[in-house]
């Protein structure tokens, strides 16, 4: 019998990218999926066969650049951010779900409105994790944030309360903090068991998918101009990727090297601001990054999740530079499982040379991340997310 899923994410390509095969799959199937999220990306979500359910969410401004830390400020900053979204955006959801209600609701591990939407309308709960996931034992607030945080700094407790006080108006239980422990009946995971931390602590209640790309696949082409040439691509994702010193280094270090580069630098930056562009290279706000990864050698990231599947999914090595602790977390596992490396976080030119020719030159590595490809694309994906979720509430 065709259920009516209710999804819910922020506006991030990270988050709501990794779900759209899901999506997909469950409209091949004959279930009708609306996704909510904000304006943004409701084409993108509609594309993928939902119907879209536009929110005012937008992502809060975050400092660039790496050394980001978790302090209470900025925890305390973000949970404003997303309590202050919550009391526009849950109205909404309550409204419309109340009038066309779900057999479902299905969130993303980063919004507690989807948690409080299940809660108030009384149907099962469903976790959607693009990251790392957590548990009653494993704990993501100890693997991001140092061990010197505060947790009963004043503006969290002031934060907390005001989260508290929200949830009570709706008469729904108060939500869990980011990096929530308590999971949920079903968490669909969408990384494979083999990369998640102290995976031995995961029970049945945790699916892990691994990547499904969908119609992202091939939903832009791409071509090197050279096909024989080595390709690197270069992306520090859709977040902090305001780093015009660091695409300077990049220039600096390929040019005149048998490296053909493809170097994403985001919509802040003006690729004249950058100066001369080698002939070598080929600069733009954005790459349709499967497209890209099929043909590369090697990818400098950020080490964002998403892209760190992606990369994975296609067999290509990671030069990891992240931006960000969830990041830095990433790109230590890549370099514990052997498939990449880390840069330094000042490296200059030559050096980032060196650490990009290396990488594409160490075959253990490379052997890592053969097996690692062939686990992802093993691992069930979109499809193993739909039977779950058909069995969950059969």
């Amino acid at each position: 019998m065709p259920k009516h899923f209710a999804f819910v994410a922020p506006p991030a390509h990270g988050h709501v990218n990794p779900s759209l095969p899901l999506v997909e799959e469950l409209v091949a199937r004959g279930h009708r999926v609306t996704y909510a999220t904000g304006e943004g990306l409701i084409s993108k979500v509609e594309a993928a066969g939902a119907e879209g359910l536009g929110l005012s969410t937008q992502l809060p401004s975050q400092p660039p650049g790496p050394g980001v830390e978790f302090t209470p400020e900025l925890l305390a900053g973000m949970m404003r951010y997303f309590v202050d979204d919550a009391r526009e955006s849950f109205p909404k959801l309550v409204s419309h779900f109340e009038q066309d209600r779900p057999d479902a609701v299905c969130y993303d591990m980063m919004t507690f409105t989807g948690r409080m939407l299940a809660d108030k309308l009384d149907v099962p709960e469903v976790t959607l994790v693009p990251n790392f996931a957590a548990n009653e034992q494993f704990s993501l607030h100890e693997t991001f944030i140092p061990d010197s945080f505060d947790h009963e700094h004043p503006a969290l407790l002031e934060t907390g309360a005001e989260l508290e006080r929200f949830a009570a108006e709706y008469g729904v239980a108060k939500p869990q903090p980011m990096f929530q422990t308590v999971p949920a009946p079903l968490n669909l995971v969408f990384i494979p068991e083999q990369f998640q931390l102290e995976a031995e602590t995961f029970d049945e209640r945790f699916r892990f998918l691994g990547p499904s790309l969908g119609r992202r696949a091939h939903a832009e082409s791409w071509q090197p101009a050279d096909a024989e040439a080595p390709l690197l691509f270069i992306s520090l994702g859709t977040v902090f990727h305001n780093r015009p010193d660091f695409y300077r280094v990049c220039l600096r270090a390929f040019a005149d090297s048998p490296w053909q580069v493809a170097m994403a630098i985001g919509d802040h930056i003006d690729v004249a601001e950058l100066g001369e562009t080698p002939p070598n290279f080929e600069v733009r706000a954005r790459f349709p990054q499967p497209a890209v990864l099929e043909h590369a050698t090697a990818f400098l990231s950020h080490t964002g999740m998403n892209s760190t599947m992606e990369a994975l999914y296609y067999g290509v090595p990671l030069a990891a530079y992240p931006q960000m602790p969830e990041q830095e977390a990433n790109a230590h596992r890549v370099v514990e499982l052997g498939l990449g490396h880390r840069l330094d976080d000042e490296v200059t030119a030559e050096e980032l040379r060196k650490a990009v020719d290396d990488l594409a030159a160490d075959q253990h590595v490379r052997t890592n991340v053969t097996a690692m490809s062939t686990t992802l694309h093993g691992s069930g994906g979109a499809a193993a997310g739909a039977d779950a979720l058909e069995a969950h509430l059969s």
